[in-house]
């Protein structure tokens, strides 16, 4: 993963993350990685790019969405979207949603999920 700056473009950092990063993650103090060959979650601290965790998370995990508390990732072939703490990564709660999930944003109540082999989305509720 590299680090630009936004201003000019300007190479900042290389910084290592699993094989196959695919969707990429700010919660405003970190950036969140998620690679769907190892299966893996990388936190790293945005001001210098070291890594806080790698963790597995899902069989091939696609998106990732902050809600302002918890950070959530979506797992294409187990049709599920976990829920994890923002400070450690761990599973708080996993939903079950359409077939091969993907992009999900947060809308400052729901989380919404892309569903890309159901062609459908999913609305899971903050409260759920």
């Amino acid at each position: 993963m590299v680090k630009l700056r936004a201003s000019d473009g300007v190479v900042l950092g290389s910084f290592p993350v699993a094989d196959g990063p695919n969707a990429i993650l700010f919660d405003g103090e970190n950036i969140w990685v998620t690679s769907d060959i190892r299966n893996k979650l990388t936190k790293l601290r945005a001001s210098d790019g070291a890594t806080l965790f790698v963790r597995e998370v899902g069989d091939i995990p696609r998106g990732l969405a902050f809600d302002g508390v918890d950070v959530w990732v979506s797992s294409q072939l187990e049709d599920t979207v976990m829920r994890l703490g923002n400070r450690h990564g761990l599973i708080k709660h996993t939903y079950r949603v359409g077939e091969a999930p993907g992009d999900m944003l947060f809308d400052g109540t729901s989380t919404w999920v892309a569903n890309s082999d159901s062609n459908t989305v999913s609305k899971i509720s903050r409260g759920q």
